[in-house]
């Protein structure tokens, strides 16, 4: 047993002995697994949203509920290994997040509830029948990447003077991404923008596709979501600031990392959300029946200490409209 599994036995039977203590019947408490793909480093924050939300719903982790957490590192096969371990705990419940996460538990489990904190495009990628009837054994959220293509790609034209190539990293190995390209590509066309496509797989694709973008002369930079991308955000802004290219991250923490802008529905607002979604689980609600939410807030975010290194000028109007502006 290693070290994880031990805490949460112990927490569990802890909370067993306080029942017995203060007379009533042992309850057993609910088991929840949660899934994040990223690092325990870079989802932290991510880690507080869900206990917040678990909070908002009556639950606080050791007293009346159990939570076992696993972090994948942004590698498949360790998200695989974690998935596997959490259906073999029989949990209660499973959230997890990103393509990779949904798609490593759903193969193991057709039983256990699988609640999304965040995903790509459930329908287009087969997670679920529909937004609103998704069937089977999952739910949640979807972050809705591929619709967003177009408004990334105006962002960029409203900072970059006269742009015209814009290169998109993006993972083919992820069904969702490749959604996301196809949108994109789109978009591109009705913008008068050039598509450059550059793919990467693992982080050890970066400095190759940099080099790439140098000699194919690109002139913005947009990175699609995903574990590998989130992971190793910080590389991905300095490998754009070292290339001179602006660069357009999914989520407000590659500004934060230093990207040039950001672009997306929070990450951590998906997280405290999901807890909902346990909560109506564990009163008995099935998980097909409870329709899949979109994101109703949009988080703008510009990084202008990124600007002054590129020799960019923001105009005024978009740095009101932002929801944060990084200095």
């Amino acid at each position: 047993m290693d070290r994880r599994t031990f805490a949460g036995t112990v927490a569990s039977a802890l909370l067993v002995r306080s029942f017995r203590a203060s007379g009533q019947p042992a309850k057993k408490a609910p088991l929840i697994g949660v899934l994040h793909p990223s690092t325990a480093a870079s989802t932290s924050h991510h880690v507080e949203a869900f206990k917040q939300g678990l909070r908002e719903r009556g639950y606080v982790e050791g007293q009346n509920i159990v939570v076992e957490r696993r972090f994948g590192d942004g590698k498949t096969e360790r998200i695989a290994e974690f998935a596997a371990e959490l259906v073999r705990m029989k949990v209660d419940v499973i959230v997890t997040t990103t393509d990779g996460g949904i798609t490593a538990v759903r193969q193991q489990t057709e039983t256990i509830p699988i609640v999304m904190a965040s995903s790509t495009d459930p329908v287009g990628t087969g997670f679920v029948a529909s937004l609103a009837r998704p069937g089977g054994n999952i739910t949640g959220l979807t972050v809705m990447s591929a619709e967003l293509a177009a408004k990334r790609l105006e962002l960029l034209k409203d900072v970059v003077p006269g742009l015209s190539r814009v290169a998109m990293m993006w993972n083919p190995d992820i069904r969702g991404a490749v959604l996301v390209y196809k949108e994109t590509e789109s978009a591109a066309r009705s913008l008068r923008l050039q598509l450059q496509s550059v793919e990467v797989s693992r982080a050890d694709d970066f400095d190759r596709a940099f080099a790439a973008l140098t000699a194919a002369r690109a002139e913005a930079l947009m990175i699609v979501g995903s574990t590998l991308a989130f992971t190793n955000r910080d590389q991905l802004a300095s490998l754009a600031l070292k290339h001179r290219l602006p660069s357009m991250g999914a989520q407000r923490e590659h500004a934060e990392a230093g990207s040039l802008i950001a672009y997306g529905p929070s990450l951590a607002d998906g997280w405290r959300r999901a807890a909902t979604y346990v909560d109506k689980i564990l009163k008995g609600a099935k998980p097909g029946e409870l329709p899949v939410e979109q994101p109703t807030k949009f988080e703008l975010v510009l990084n202008t200490k990124t600007a002054k290194a590129l020799r960019l000028t923001i105009p005024p109007p978009l740095l009101q409209r932002a929801d944060e502006v990084i200095q």
